[in-house]
């Protein structure tokens, strides 16, 4: 029985690891998707199959009611979310994945508790414990930034930084005394309070700009705890997916923080999200132009190259297929069009290839930012849908900016720039755009979709 339970964990690891490589791709995303639940199913249902006759009634009715009230909240939430609420809905499920690997380690605590812990056991049981925590406190104080039941911007206060040191130090002290001392109740309740403390004091001062790297840096927390909890209950299945979560949730993250042309220690400790009134240089005093759909319609119809700058502002008016339609009728006029893709436009990595396929936008038009940026230069249009932070000029102009040093798209660089916003106000980042004021650019305000839709009426009239 422990070979054939090796084998299937080792079946499940490979499905695990054939499912990453397969989510690189948005073709063949949504087999990889499969192939990972797959991988999960066979893991847990082998795990119950060699459980079960070591299972009290009681025992068997709490773990089906587990699977079964997690499957409904898990199916429900998945078909139900939009996908402007995909990022705090990854957020929530990360933190319920941390916080689940923390009652494992809990559990195995309070059998030795009153005694000192067997260190090989104890020792990724605190760990576990420490980081599940910090992931599952920290994973709803981004849920809450995200879905705007408190402020995105960055909370902070003087010495804070000093003050998560010391919170942090202690934490520390308290899991030692756990180890070589005593791990009674009282010492554990302690543990679990001051690593919940310490992932909320971590996440608060982070801005809503930010999220999306601190929820890939809390995942690989949780993997790196569900890592733990495998050691503790000697599971192959959950070393193996809690190791590649880590690792993945890791290099996600710097790959994020590149993208942004920041570091991971300033994302973290920078509180960059302040709303900047004169981060965006020369435009105090001036005054943006503003155009009408029929105008714009006009110079969209008689162009011969446009490219299209998506952003979350497309996410939240659910824009998509009215911006695919804009593409099709400009194609049909014999329009060249492309669509550029900012590594972190929207609030996620892959957040506009997801809403952009949902509206069949062939692949070969997504272009990433290093396959476009040259392109700016020959395209008559660059029409920005609800982005901002992504295109700001500041980015490379501005050395006091915050956002200063992160790679843009060249926007800036077509020959006219059409801004789809609801208003003037600044990005995420809380930072002025100057391309705003640019004498080239024009602004179209009002919902994305509608403008869209006026657009497109405007290009076929045209």
């Amino acid at each position: 029985m422990t070979i054939i339970t090796s084998l299937v964990y080792l079946l499940a690891a490979v499905l695990f690891i054939l499912g990453l490589q397969f989510l690189s791709s948005p073709r063949v995303a949504r087999r990889g998707n499969w192939m990972a639940a797959g991988g999960m199913v066979l893991a847990v249902g082998w795990t119950v199959a060699v459980l079960y006759r070591s299972f009290t009634p009681a025992g068997i009715a709490i773990c089906a009611s587990g699977v079964a009230i997690g499957g409904v909240v898990g199916t429900v939430a998945a078909r139900k979310v939009k996908m402007t609420a995909m990022p705090q809905m990854v957020a929530l499920f990360n933190g319920v994945g941390g916080g689940a690997a923390a009652l494992v380690a809990v559990s195995e605590l309070l059998k030795a508790a009153g005694s000192r812990p067997d260190l090989q056991v104890g020792l990724p049981d605190v760990f576990a414990i420490v980081v599940g925590c910090i992931s599952f406190a920290g994973s709803v104080i981004a849920f809450a930034k995200l879905q705007e039941l408190m402020s995105g911007t960055p909370i902070t206060y003087r010495g804070q930084h000093t003050v998560n040191a010391a919170l942090a130090v202690i934490l520390l002290a308290v899991a030692s005394v756990l180890l070589v001392v005593n791990s009674s109740v009282v010492i554990l309740t302690v543990l679990l309070i001051l690593a919940l403390a310490l992932g909320v004091m971590v996440v608060l001062p982070i801005g809503g700009a930010d999220m999306p790297v601190v929820i890939s840096l809390l995942n690989a927390c949780t993997g790196l705890a569900v890592a733990a909890s495998g050691f503790v209950l000697d599971n192959f299945a959950l070393i193996v997916a809690g190791t590649l979560v880590g690792s993945s949730g890791t290099l996600l993250a710097k790959l994020m923080s590149d993208a942004m042309g920041r570091s991971l220690t300033n994302v973290l400790f920078g509180a960059v999200g302040q709303v900047q009134q004169q981060a965006g240089a020369g435009t105090e005093g001036r005054v943006a132009r503003a155009g009408t759909a029929d105008d714009i319609g006009m110079l969209l119809a008689y162009s011969r190259f446009v490219i299209l700058v998506p952003g979350y502002g497309l996410a939240v008016a659910q824009a998509q297929h009215v911006l695919r339609e804009l593409a099709d009728v400009l194609e049909k006029r014999g329009v060249e069009v492309a669509y550029a893709i900012h590594p972190v436009a929207g609030r996620m990595p892959g957040h506009m290839n997801v809403l952009l396929a949902e509206a069949n936008v062939p692949y070969e038009q997504l272009k990433e930012m290093d396959e476009i940026n040259d392109e700016f230069k020959r395209a008559d249009v660059a029409l920005v849908v609800g982005a901002n932070d992504v295109v700001n000029p500041a980015a490379r102009n501005a050395p006091g900016s915050d956002i200063y040093g992160m790679p843009i798209l060249n926007a800036d660089q077509a020959r006219n720039v059409v801004f789809l916003k609801r208003s003037m106000r600044p990005g995420f980042a809380g930072i002025n755009n100057e391309l705003f004021y640019d004498p080239r650019t024009i602004m179209l305000f009002g919902d994305a979709k509608e403008s869209l839709t006026r657009l497109v009426a405007a290009v076929k009239a045209a």
